[in-house]
This record gives C-alpha cells, structure tokens and sequence, in this order.
C-alpha cells in the first residue's frame, strides 16, 4: 500500500473517529480534540479559525504525539475543509511542529 493511500485512509478514520468531539468543539465545550491544519501564507501571530467560538477566545492547543503545546487567540472564522476542527496561523503551525506533516490530531482546551 503506498504511503499516500495509507495516509488518506488514515484522515478518514480519524474524522470519523472525531466526529462526536468535532459537535462538543461546536457547543462551547472546554475541551475537544481532532484534526487540525494550518492556513499557509497568511495569517501571521498565534492565532487560530474555528467555525463557532468568539472570537478573542484563548485556546491551548496541544499535538499529543509530540507533547508540545502552543497558545493561540481564535480570531478567524474556519475551518472549512471537512472534518477538522481548528485551522492554526503558520507562527502557531511552526511551534507544534506541524508544517511537514500538514494536518494532525490535536487537543484544545479553552483557557
């Protein structure tokens, strides 16, 4: 199987795995997790897009595989690409250390 198949496979699992956390991200939850991607070539800070939170809303956001966690503002209105939760600035993408890998499974905790 080749790597791309097994990555789209992969992506797929994982938003269907999501979807429950993806609605209790949508009702103000304090906490939710899944799949997370960043907007590349704009947006600068650490900032974050979410469909529903206000904005001004601080968000911990933590990448589980690695442990590293960054703080960012929702200032943005988003995701739009199915089955994610959060879409990051670059500044944020770069400190979970997610630009090579694109879009990963994340943890975010309403500060």
């Amino acid at each position: 199987m080749s790597s791309r198949l097994v990555l789209a496979v992969a992506t797929v699992l994982l938003a269907t795995a999501f979807s429950a956390t993806y609605a209790e991200a949508q009702t103000g939850a304090h906490s939710f997790s899944g799949l997370c991607a960043y907007y590349s070539g704009r947006g600068s800070g650490l900032t974050a897009a979410h469909r529903t939170l206000p904005f001004g809303t601080r968000l911990r956001v933590t990448d589980p595989a690695s442990g590293r966690s960054v703080i960012v503002i929702v200032n943005d209105r988003g995701p739009f690409g199915r089955g994610r939760v959060l879409d990051l600035s670059v500044d944020a993408a770069k400190l979970l250390g997610m630009t090579e890998r694109g879009v990963i499974l994340v943890r975010a905790d309403v500060l």
